[in-house]
Protein backbone atom coordinates (compact mmCIF):
# COMPACT_ATOMS: atom_id res chain seq x y z
CA UNK A 1 0.00 0.00 0.00
CA UNK A 2 1.10 3.17 -0.82
CA UNK A 3 2.51 4.65 2.77
CA UNK A 4 0.94 8.02 2.79
CA UNK A 5 -2.39 6.02 1.85
CA UNK A 6 -2.16 3.84 4.67
CA UNK A 7 -1.41 6.43 6.67
CA UNK A 8 -3.94 8.37 6.05
CA UNK A 9 -6.26 5.28 6.86
CA UNK A 10 -4.80 4.88 9.83
CA UNK A 11 -5.48 8.62 10.75
CA UNK A 12 -9.18 8.59 9.84
CA UNK A 13 -9.74 5.28 11.26
CA UNK A 14 -8.28 6.30 14.74
CA UNK A 15 -10.50 9.49 13.98
CA UNK A 16 -13.39 7.68 14.11
CA UNK A 17 -12.64 5.37 16.54
CA UNK A 18 -15.07 6.72 19.17
CA UNK A 19 -18.17 5.27 17.18
CA UNK A 20 -17.91 1.50 16.43
CA UNK A 21 -20.54 2.12 13.50
CA UNK A 22 -18.29 5.14 11.70
CA UNK A 23 -15.68 3.44 12.50
CA UNK A 24 -16.36 0.02 10.26
CA UNK A 25 -18.20 2.30 7.84
CA UNK A 26 -14.90 3.91 7.38
CA UNK A 27 -13.25 0.43 7.13
CA UNK A 28 -15.53 -0.87 4.68
CA UNK A 29 -14.69 2.58 2.13
CA UNK A 30 -11.20 2.44 2.65
CA UNK A 31 -11.25 -1.40 1.40
CA UNK A 32 -13.12 -0.48 -1.32
CA UNK A 33 -10.21 1.00 -3.34
CA UNK A 34 -7.07 -1.62 -2.02
CA UNK A 35 -5.62 -4.46 -3.61
CA UNK A 36 -5.59 -7.94 -1.99
CA UNK A 37 -1.98 -7.44 -0.10
CA UNK A 38 -3.00 -3.85 1.12
CA UNK A 39 -6.17 -5.44 2.34
CA UNK A 40 -3.71 -7.93 4.69
CA UNK A 41 -1.57 -4.79 5.41
CA UNK A 42 -4.64 -3.11 7.28
CA UNK A 43 -6.54 -6.07 8.42
CA UNK A 44 -3.18 -6.72 10.38
CA UNK A 45 -3.04 -3.17 11.50
CA UNK A 46 -6.41 -3.38 12.55
CA UNK A 47 -6.24 -6.32 14.32
CA UNK A 48 -3.37 -4.95 16.92
CA UNK A 49 -5.48 -1.50 16.64
CA UNK A 50 -8.79 -3.09 18.33
CA UNK A 51 -6.75 -4.90 21.14
CA UNK A 52 -6.18 -1.31 22.55
CA UNK A 53 -9.29 -0.04 22.01
CA UNK A 54 -11.70 -2.61 24.54
CA UNK A 55 -14.64 -0.57 22.61
CA UNK A 56 -13.90 -2.04 19.24
CA UNK A 57 -13.77 -5.53 20.53
CA UNK A 58 -16.99 -6.22 19.39
CA UNK A 59 -15.85 -5.22 15.74
CA UNK A 60 -12.85 -8.50 15.36
CA UNK A 61 -15.09 -11.15 14.17
CA UNK A 62 -15.86 -8.30 11.67
CA UNK A 63 -12.14 -8.02 10.78
CA UNK A 64 -11.43 -11.46 10.57
CA UNK A 65 -14.29 -11.74 7.98
CA UNK A 66 -12.73 -8.88 6.11
CA UNK A 67 -9.73 -11.28 5.67
CA UNK A 68 -11.46 -14.12 4.58
CA UNK A 69 -13.45 -12.04 2.06
CA UNK A 70 -10.25 -11.49 0.46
Amino acid sequence: MNTLNFVHTQKVLKNVSFDPNLFSKEVEKAIKTMLPYEIDELVAWLQQYIKEKPELGDYQDYINSIEVNF
